[in-house]
């Protein structure tokens, strides 16, 4: 099979650890690193400075003419990045979310099939076996389904820095919101119907027109309902950080990470995809209301820490483009949950429940 030629545009955590996915597979050739700062000479020392480093992205793509580009810069980029992409004639990875607005996320996908080439979006849990498990479990629980999860985020540092870049474009409810309306809405077919939200800016260095702290809630027409939140910052609480759980009339699944949501563990981009066991607790019950079914654990041996993840989604993208896939569902799917993360970001901005059509 053929090597596919990427170009990797944004260096930073999620594009240094795709850049890595890609220098170590040999399906893949670098043909450069992009960023307007600093991180991509970092980069490339830690590859021993074998690859091209660009600072602009349209001389980058003229320069190289790429099979494929891998986007990992803000989401505010993501949009016309892709576009560009595809009228360049590349396939394109991009991280999630998949752009700033739903019509932004529409444009990406009708360009993707204009051009006739494949659009992976970085869903990264996707890709996880113990997260695939979950989720399957949870399929298994009934109907309506309630969801609980959050993921909070004591940052500080660089991450900080970080986190305050990304509120430049989009909110934490957004940004890693559509990560869990997606596994929400791959356990229950059902069609998400209204959303509400809350949020507060606690912090001056957060942008005037964001929050670092939101919550939402979705009802389903079955009947089913969710909560996630997501808080960063420095004065983000490490208490219950980490909830991961569904309930059904059948029944609950939990994923149990006493690693992962230990204190001092909610800045690390590693800890957020662990999973460590999960826990099926079955309702039934007997004629006096005894449980008849003990408890199940599941310990998954495959394990995978967050560069292989990347590794995965990185795998997962070549044999798109030479299998010729069809990723159609995952295209809808990314902007369905995109499409519900913003109308939950609608309702913290204005206070209304807003309801999805």
């Amino acid at each position: 099979m053929s090597i596919i030629r990427v170009l990797v545009v944004g260096c930073g955590n999620m594009g240094a650890s795709h850049a890595q996915a890609y220098h170590q597979d040999a399906q893949f050739e670098i043909v450069g690193l992009v960023a307007r700062g600093a991180s991509k000479d970092g980069l490339n020392a830690s590859f021993e400075n074998q690859y091209a480093t660009f600072s602009g992205y349209e001389e980058a793509l003229v320069a190289t003419a790429p099979d494929a580009v891998c986007i990992a810069t803000y989401p505010d980029t993501h949009e016309a990045y892709a576009i560009k992409a595809f009228e360049h004639g590349a396939h394109v990875f991009i991280e999630k979310p998949l752009a700033d607005t739903v019509i932004g996320a529409q444009r990406v996908i009708d360009a993707a099939k204009q051009a006739n080439k494949k659009l992976v979006v970085g869903y990264i849990l996707r890709h996880h076996p113990s997260w695939i498990k979950f989720v399957d479990l949870g399929k298994t629980l009934g109907s309506p389904l309630v969801f609980r999860m959050n993921l909070n985020q004591q940052s500080h540092g660089y991450m900080w820095d970080v986190h305050k870049n990304l509120m430049a474009s989009l909110s934490p409810i957004v940004d890693c919101g559509v990560h869990y309306i997606d596994v929400m809405c791959q356990m229950t077919k059902a069609k998400p119907v209204q959303v509400s939200a809350i949020g507060a800016r606690l912090s001056p260095e957060v942008p005037a027109n964001n929050y670092n702290y939101g919550q939402l809630q979705i009802r389903f027409d079955d009947g089913s309902v969710g909560w996630y939140e997501a808080g960063w910052g420095p004065m983000m609480s490490e208490t219950a950080f980490f909830v991961k759980d569904v309930i059904g009339p059948k029944g609950s699944v939990s994923i149990v990470a006493k690693e992962a949501s230990a204190a001092g563990k909610s800045d690390s981009v590693a800890a957020h995809t662990q999973t460590e066991s999960i826990r099926l607790h079955h309702a039934e019950l007997d004629a006096n209301n005894a449980f008849v079914h003990a408890d199940e654990w599941f310990d998954l041996h495959d394990e995978p820490d967050h560069q292989e993840l990347c590794n995965r989604e990185q795998r997962f993208f070549y044999e798109s483009i030479h299998q010729d896939s069809d990723l159609s569902k995952s295209m809808d799917d990314a902007l369905n949950s995109l499409r519900i993360a913003l109308a939950c970001d609608e309702s913290v901005k204005t206070g209304a429940i807003v309801t999805l059509t």
